[in-house]
Order: C-alpha cells, then sequence, then structure tokens
C-alpha cells in the first residue's frame, strides 16, 4: 500500500472514530436533557407489562416467582450508518418501582432505519438481583448472562426451564424480536 494510501485510510478511520464519539455523546446529552420524570417511566411500564401478559400465558405466575423484574418501555434504536439507542429503565420489586436506569449505546457500520422495542429482564435468583444493584455501570454479558426466550403462540412460560440467573424478553408492536442480542449494553443508575 503506497503512503498516500495509507495516509487516507488513516484520515478515514479518525473520521469514523470522530462521528461514534460525536454520536454517543448527543445520544447521552439527548438523555439527560430529555430524560423522563419518573411517573413518566412508571406509566410506560405499566403500559409495557400489560402488554407482556396479554399476550404471554402463565406471565403472572412467573413474574411471581421472580426476585426483581427491570423493564425498559418503548427504546426508540435508529441509524443511517451510525446508529444509536437510548432508554430509560425501571427495577420492580414486588411490583413496586425500586430504582431507575438508563442504557446508551452507539453503534458504527452498514445500517438504515429504526425501531421501538420494549426489553424485560426478569431476575429469578436474589444473588443476580444484588449483583445488579449494587454494581455501577453493570454490562449485560461482563458483569452478568442473560437467557433471551423466544415465544411462541403456542408456548408458554410454564413450559420453558428457567435455570438461568437472568431472563430476557424483547418485543415490538408487533410482538416478540428475534435475533437479538442484549450483550455490552450498560446500566447505569439514575436519581429520579
Amino acid at each position: 500500500m503506497s503512503t498516500r494510501q495509507d495516509i487516507k485510510l488513516r484520515i478515514m478511520r479518525a473520521f469514523v472514530l470522530v462521528a461514534c464519539i460525536t454520536v454517543t455523546i448527543g445520544f447521552v446529552s439527548a438523555g439527560v436533557s430529555y430524560a423522563k420524570m419518573a411517573k413518566e417511566i412508571d406509566a410506560s411500564v405499566d403500559t409495557s407489562l400489560e402488554r407482556f401478559r396479554k399476550e404471554v400465558r402463565d406471565s403472572e405466575e412467573f413474574f411471581k416467582s421472580a426476585k426483581g423484574v427491570l423493564v425498559l418501555p418503548g427504546v426508540i434504536k435508529g441509524g443511517l450508518m451510525i446508529g444509536g439507542e437510548y432508554g430509560e429503565w425501571a427495577l420492580r420489586i414486588n411490583g413496586n418501582t425500586v430504582d431507575y436506569y438508563s442504557t446508551v449505546s452507539a453503534s458504527c457500520g452498514f445500517q438504515l432505519g429504526g425501531q421501538k422495542k420494549d426489553v424485560i429482564l426478569v431476575f429469578m435468583q436474589e444473588e443476580a438481583l444484588n449483583k445488579f444493584r449494587e454494581s455501577y455501570g453493570w454490562k449485560a454479558g461482563v458483569d452478568g448472562s442473560v437467557a433471551l426466550v423466544k415465544i411462541g403462540a403456542d408456548v408458554s412460560l410454564d413450559t420453558i426451564k428457567m435455570k438461568k440467573n437472568i431472563v430476557g424478553f424483547v418485543f415490538d408492536q408487533k410482538g416478540f424480536m428475534y435475533n437479538l442480542t442484549l450483550e455490552g449494553l450498560k446500566f447505569t443508575k439514575l436519581k429520579k
């Protein structure tokens, strides 16, 4: 490779890096400046959980056996070459909100479009819940493994063996979403 091509490649890499950093900072500042009030988050969480209960048989019994339920209602993910995502979560224990969290992520690469989704993480073990609550900047896949569950129309929660510490569900307005990952998603506690 010639020196001129090498210089062009370095400039292109630097541009992409700066663009990714700019998008990340933009999402963080947008999240801070447009942060929802606690009541708004709780109302959205109620709606998301109600929809989940209607779509999934035996979900009420499943939630009763959970140590905690973390809900991200209506997160919007979008991108045009550079993408980003921001959302605010509510952690509920015994049906009551005890903490709020935010997540921010950015990505570079070929991408086009947007998506709105709900995410529910269910802590099945007290130890996993405590580790999540006590950490600063808990990261999925690093600080705890999340098993994403795919539920079809003929499957209910009582037929799925819940041997994982944390079980995750991702769904949009059309139903459950497939081929998704929560790996690397970082959670930061909010003061509301």
